[in-house]
């Protein structure tokens, strides 16, 4: 799970970084929020088509790992409430064609799906998703995926204070903590200009 952590954040930071960076040098404050179709670029269509099942597959992938903790804290939380209840601790067997046997948890699949089907609903119904979707992702960018992480390896790793080690650490969470202050401001201003328009 580190390694695949590891190798999927540099890759989408280094995906995103290349998008931001090359799409603001080549149209500076004009770029697009959707580079394929921000210039009317619709053709092949089957071309953006896979591309937007591409865009779809990752977000997925994304939204499953940044929502563990939340399930990890609602089914924790049910499964001490109510310990002997069978719904919540059993766990039942199907099997899957071309992958054999798999066991799911009732209170994982009811709980998980019902959480996937609100918050998708929700964010088909709510206006200037893209723009609130920003000003999410960059409030949330800094905590979850630098500040923590960082803060855990320090307690686990037992780093001094105001080692090299540390001090480096410490730098980084800064830069990603002005990072995200940064993008958040230019979110909530693309939020006010699309909201005024």
């Amino acid at each position: 799970m580190r390694k695949a952590s590891l190798v999927s954040m540099m890759i989408t930071a280094s995906f995103y970084m290349l998008c931001g960076f090359l799409g603001y040098a080549a149209f500076g404050e004009n770029a697009p929020g959707n580079l394929l179709t921000g210039f009317g670029f619709y053709e092949p269509y089957w071309l953006i088509d896979f591309a937007n099942a591409c865009l779809a597959v990752h977000l997925v992938a994304a939204y499953q790992v940044f929502c563990q903790p939340i399930f990890s804290l609602v089914e924790g939380w049910i499964s001490r409430k109510w310990p002997s209840n069978t719904l919540i601790s059993k766990r039942i067997g199907i099997r899957v064609p071309l992958f054999g046997f798999y066991k799911v948890n009732l209170l994982t699949l009811c709980w998980r799906t019902a959480f996937v089907v609100s918050t998708t609903g929700i964010a088909i119904l709510f206006p200037l998703f893209n723009d609130v979707l920003g000003v999410l992702g960059a409030l949330s960018f800094w905590p979850l995926v630098v500040y923590f992480p960082v803060e855990m390896y320090i307690v686990q790793k037992k780093v001094q204070r105001w080692t090299l080690k540390w001090s480096l650490l410490q730098t980084l969470s800064f830069i990603a903590l002005l990072i995200s202050l940064v993008t958040a401001a230019g979110s909530i201003e693309g939020l006010v200009k699309d909201k005024e328009s």
